[in-house]
């Protein structure tokens, strides 16, 4: 076997890994940039309310084609919440500009939305038997990479 053709078989080896890992350029155990919320079922006020500032250069379809906007690579903010009740758990966006939902559940599932929420342009998920444990949490702005205000809503009785 020659050498140039043991490294192209190197290669092609490598280049099939590559292939098969993730997509996802997201850390999740990234420092949030806003923090971490503890909650457990039944709190108040409802809903919390944590101000930041949504986008970043990252664009979040890299996680999934059904995600939309531009997220950072750390999450905005990590819930640790204790579920419990039969209240589901509502994530959602309060801004005036176009903004976006990227969340990491407990169970490693990434759920996306863009426009699901109040008044049209805001986002909202909604988890109707929330899991006890860690929501990574990504507020992306649409359509580019500006930063832009908003409020993440953490509730249990109505999107914001």
């Amino acid at each position: 076997m020659s050498i140039r053709f043991t490294k192209a078989a190197i290669a092609a080896a490598l280049a099939a890994t590559v292939a098969v890992l993730p997509a996802s350029a997201q850390n999740v155990n990234g420092r949030p940039n806003y923090g971490t919320v503890t909650l457990r079922t039944g709190f108040t006020p409802d809903p919390r309310v944590v101000a930041l500032q949504s986008g970043g250069e990252i664009n979040a379809e890299s996680i999934s084609p059904d995600c939309r906007g531009f997220i950072s690579n750390a999450p905005d903010v990590r819930l640790s919440f204790t579920g419990g009740s039969s209240l589901p758990l509502i994530l959602s966006v309060a801004s005036r500009a176009d903004t976006t939902l990227v969340v990491n559940a407990p169970d490693g599932r990434w759920y996306c939305d863009d426009d699901s929420g109040v008044n049209g342009l805001n986002p909202m998920v909604r988890f109707n038997r929330p899991l006890t444990g860690r929501y990574e949490i990504w507020v992306g702005t649409y359509g580019n990479a500006s930063l832009q205000p908003a409020q993440l809503n953490i509730s249990e009785l109505r999107s914001q």
